[in-house]
């Protein structure tokens, strides 16, 4: 299991294109992968449930991810949030 704390730099944040976007990169892993804020997990291969968060750039939010792949997949999903 890998976790990552990061402020969210995607401009303006993880709204339809965005999510969308980080959605299919998640996707592309078999780990399962999972964005926490706050006190709330979603899962972040669901585009629901990342629009339910309505992460803003500028706020802190936490990856996790569990599987063969998790590393990897934590580690593009923060380059991707971070840009």
């Amino acid at each position: 299991m890998v976790e990552k704390t990061l402020v969210v730099a995607v401009e303006p944040g993880l709204q339809a294109g965005p999510a969308s976007e980080f959605v299919q990169k998640a996707n592309s892993f078999s780990s399962e992968i999972f964005l926490e804020k706050g006190n709330r997990r979603v899962n972040a291969k669901s585009i629901m449930g990342l629009l339910s968060l309505a992460v803003t750039s500028g706020q802190t939010i936490t990856l996790i991810g569990d599987g063969d792949d998790d590393q990897e997949a934590i580690d593009t999903l923060a380059n991707f949030l971070s840009e």
